[in-house]
Formats: C-alpha cells, structure tokens, sequence
C-alpha cells in the first residue's frame, strides 16, 4: 500500500465529520441568520456534494483536478455567501463561515495531490475569500489562515518526501531483485560452465598439442565469463602469441574433475512440496565421502532442499581440488528443533588465513555464491572452520522458519 494511501482515507474521514460538524453549526445558529433560508439552501448544496464525492478522494487516482478546483469552489462559495446570510455584527465578532472547518478538506486535497505547491496555492484563495468575506485583516482571521496555510504546505511537503522515499525504496528492490536473480545465475554458471572450461584447460595442457592450444582458449573464455559473472564487465581474452590466460589453479571452486550430475533446481521450481534432504545427500557418499544422516525424514520444501543440496555439491567440489584425490570426507545431517544443519569436513591440508577473501576478491565464486549466496538466500547461514594441517569443516544451517517463508512465497508466486 502506498505511504499517502492513509492520507486519502483521513482525508474522506475528516470530510464526513466536518461536514457534520458544520450542519450542527447551521441549526444551532438558525435564528441567528438574517436569512437562515439561504443557509438552509447552501448546506443542502454541501451536503449532497459531499455525499456524491465521497469516493473522489480515496485515492490519488479518483482525485483529480477537475475535482479538486470544484471542491475549492463549494468551499470558496460558502465563505462568500456567508455575509449575504449572516449579520455584519456576527461576521465581525468572528463567527464561523457556512462552510466553517469542512474548507480545510478542500484546501488538503490540493496538497495530498499536488504537494506544497498545490496546497499554498489553494490556502492562498481560500485565505483572500476570507478576507473578503471578513471585509478586512482581523488578528483571529489573521490567526487563523496562517495555520491552514502552515498546515497545507506543510502536508503537501510531507507527501513530496513520502513519493520520493516510495521512489527511492522501489529503486533499491528493483536492484536487490536484480543483483539476486544475477547471483542465482552467476551460481548455476559456476556449477556447470566455469567447471567444464577449467577441466578443459587444464585437460588441453596435460594433454598438450592441439589439445593445449584449445585448453588454453578455454582458459581465457574462463577469466571473460568469471568476469562478467561477479562484476558485470567483460575482459577480453589475451590472444597474443605465446601468452597464456590460465586460471588460477589453486582457486577454491575450480575442480579438476568433470563435473558431477546437475545441481537440483532451486527455489524458483513450480514444485515445491515436502523433500527428504537425505534423498539428495544419499548420492554423494562413496569410498571416499560418509554420510550420516538421522533415522527420520527431513523434510523441506523442495526448492531450499534443492538449493541446500547444491551447496553441500559445492562444498564437496573444493574438497577434491584443495584436499585432493585421496582425501576423506564426511557430511552429517542434523535436524535440529528449529533449524536443519549440513556439516561436511574433510582430513585435507585445511584453508589458509585469508584465503577465502582473497578468493572472493578474485571472482572466484565457489564460496562467494555457490555455498553462501545460496544460504543466504535461504535465510541460512555459512560458516568455515579451517586451520593449516587439520582439514576443514563447514557448517550450513538453514532455519525452518525461513523454509517456511520460501515455501509460502513460491506459493504465493504460483
């Protein structure tokens, strides 16, 4: 809902009681007035346009100018009937106009529509009716205009801040959305593209012959993708004689096996019911990988099982690169009261200090999306415990209740 959206239902609120307000003023002054019928006849007229512009002003949409400046004129009209209606010695003692405080609802109209602008604008007419209908500058009339003029401008200038923190803010989520939908991709990349070109180059200069000068192609196509991938640029690949773009072979994604079957599909999926975790990290044990998982079904929607899944994937790819071929490793399943938690550890030669952040500063983007993008996005965390010489472990946690919001929003989207 907009921010002014309450503005315009105060408003259509305070039109009603207003006008209240002014009909109890026109009966108990009745036998007051030198011609009470005119009055009768005026408050008629104001009270039927308000019941038939009662909808005019629920939004800024209904609202429009033709409206408006009619609103302005019922009110500017009542105030200079006023002293065709009314005695010279009541007007003088400062009673009220026929249209009394209702004016104001005309007067905030024009501000919540048009800003401070508007609202100065139609406060200055209703402020010259007034002093016609006054027949000069009175201090309580003086008193009086000054404050609905501060009023209006000052609501008109409150909407202008509002739109513009609406605008601001609408800005900011179309950016988030973009950067999230950017990483999503960037990881599905890392997973499939950035894996086969690494092993392709590093297969090609193994292999050596025509077989390296493919790899090295690979290798620069590498660098270009990994570039436009983490910062949105595109670097062109070196193709001078004799150079080489080689990726980094001891950067944390990078694998120098093929890659494994494809990740799960992540939470964008059309099918996003119940998923047993344990059906997606049952695959990846074998000689060298154990898995230990609890004796009941852990059941997450699937998209977050997907996506949780796809991290343990990920995790398990840095431990063949950094670890290598005859490291041990070990994921554990927990389902804990309140949160789902994936350890995967491995007996390798563990994660130099700063390793990490020199890796994501690189573009390298097996940490940096493929394992904490993804549980960030799940509402999770990603924590790495390492120290040289004694392997390294990683702790992936994703909370139920953030599971929860993913399933109802995939819901919500279908």
């Amino acid at each position: 809902m907009s921010v002014e959206q309450p503005l315009w239902q105060a408003l259509t609120a305070y039109r009603v009681l207003t006008l209240l307000y002014a009909l109890g003023l026109c009966v108990y002054s009745f036998d007051d007035y030198d011609h009470p019928i005119g009055a009768v006849v005026y408050m008629a007229v104001l009270t039927l346009w308000t019941a038939l512009t009662f909808r005019m002003v629920a939004s800024a949409e209904r609202c429009t100018r033709r409206f408006l400046v009619g609103d302005l004129g019922i009110a500017v009209t009542g105030i200079l009937l006023t002293p065709l209606v009314d005695s010279h010695d009541r007007i003088a003692e400062g009673t009220p106009t026929l249209p009394s405080i209702w004016t104001m609802g005309a007067v905030l109209g024009f501000a919540i529509k048009g800003g401070w602008r508007w609202g100065a604008s139609a406060s200055t007419v209703v402020c010259a009716a007034n002093v016609i209908e006054r027949g000069g500058f009175a201090q309580d009339t003086v008193h009086m205009l000054s404050l609905v003029w501060v009023a209006s401008v000052g609501i008109g200038y409150v909407v202008e801040v509002a739109r513009a923190s609406e605008r601001t803010l609408a800005r900011a989520l179309r950016i988030e959305a973009a950067t999230r939908e950017r990483e999503r991709l960037a990881r599905d990349i890392h997973d499939s593209v950035l894996q086969v070109l690494a092993m392709v180059q590093r297969r090609g200069a193994a292999i050596g012959g025509e077989a390296a000068e493919l790899g090295r192609m690979a290798g620069e196509q590498e660098i270009a993708l990994r570039t436009l991938v983490s910062t949105g640029l595109v670097t062109r690949p070196r193709t001078g004689e004799g150079t080489e773009a080689v990726a980094d072979p001891g950067a944390l994604p990078d694998v120098d096996d093929p890659p494994g079957p494809p990740r799960p599909p992540g939470p964008g999926r059309s099918d996003d019911g119940p998923c047993d975790l344990r059906a997606l990290l049952a695959p990846h044990a074998g000689s060298r990988v154990t898995f230990s998982e609890p004796g009941a079904p852990v059941l997450l929607p699937a998209g977050v099982a997907g996506e949780l899944a796809a991290a343990v994937g990920a995790s398990l790819d840095n431990v063949r690169v950094h670890a290598g071929e005859d490291a041990h490793a070990w994921i554990l399943l927990e389902d804990e009261p309140d949160a789902v938690m994936v350890t995967v550890r491995d007996d390798g030669p563990g994660i130099p200090e700063g390793r990490l952040a020199d890796a994501e500063a690189e573009g390298r983007l097996g940490v940096a999306l493929s394992i904490r993008g993804r549980l960030r996005d799940l509402g999770g965390t990603a924590e790495w415990i390492s120290a040289p010489g004694q392997g390294t472990e990683v702790e992936l946690t994703v909370p139920k209740a953030s599971a929860k919001k993913a399933r109802q929003k995939g819901e919500a989207a279908r």
